[in-house]
C-alpha cells in the first residue's frame, strides 16, 4: 500500500527543527477553510481538536497528519507531498517564525496504487 502522505527531505528537516524548539508532540492538519487556508499547518498536539470531520492520512516525521473530510473527498486519489517554501505563507503554523512555510504538493495515484 502506498503512503497517502509523504514529505520531502526539506520538510523533514523543518519538522526536526520544530521538534527541537517545541518538543516532539507536533501534528499537521490541512483544511480548506479561508482563515487557515488549504496548506498543511503544523500545531502542537492538543492545540486543535480532531473529530469526525477529519481524516488521518499517516505520519510525517513521526507527527500525525490529518486532512479535513471535505478536502479528503477532493484529494483522496492523490498522494500528498509535504514540502517547504520560503516565506511565511500567511498561516498560523508553527514554522512561520522560521521564514519558511509548509507547502502541499500532490501526485495522482496510478491504477495499481
Amino acid at each position: 500500500m502506498v503512503d497517502k502522505v509523504i514529505a520531502t527531505p526539506a520538510a523533514l528537516e523543518l519538522v526536526e527543527l520544530l521538534k527541537a524548539k517545541h518538543g516532539p508532540g507536533l501534528m499537521f492538519h490541512q483544511s480548506g477553510g479561508c482563515c487557515d487556508n488549504s496548506a498543511a499547518n503544523c500545531y502542537l498536539q492538543g492545540e486543535i481538536t480532531m473529530g469526525a470531520g477529519d481524516v488521518y492520512l499517516g505520519d510525517v516525521g513521526g507527527c500525525p497528519f490529518y486532512i479535513g473530510r471535505a478536502q479528503y473527498q477532493t484529494w483522496q486519489h492523490t498522494q500528498l507531498i509535504l514540502d517547504v517554501i520560503e516565506g511565511t505563507g500567511g498561516t498560523f503554523s508553527l514554522e512561520g517564525p522560521e521564514g519558511r512555510a509548509f507547502h502541499t504538493r500532490s501526485r495522482v495515484f496510478n491504477d495499481p496504487e
